[in-house]
């Protein structure tokens, strides 16, 4: 797996709190980050079941070109825009 390099700000309190875990952990920050990463895409966050932006595609809508950003809102919401 080829991972990709991001940068990101926390808050000074946020990094303390991130260092602390990796270091009880014993594992990078990096790594924990990952982690919590995985984890939260992995718990379903989205109701039963995550998103897909490829069913976008099958949905049948022949407006789905011009309005791609509403369908793909609703999509990740849960929710139709009226």
């Amino acid at each position: 797996m080829k991972l990709k390099r991001t940068q990101i700000y926390l808050e000074p309190e946020q990094h303390s709190l991130l260092k602390r875990e990796a270091n009880r952990r014993g594992i990078s920050l990096s790594e924990l980050i990952r982690r919590l990463v995985g984890e939260h895409f992995e718990h379903d966050y989205y109701g039963e079941e995550a998103p897909s932006i490829v069913d976008l595609g099958g949905s049948g809508k022949s407006d789905i070109a011009e309005n791609h950003d509403r369908y793909l809102g609703e999509a990740v919401s849960g929710e139709k825009e009226k």
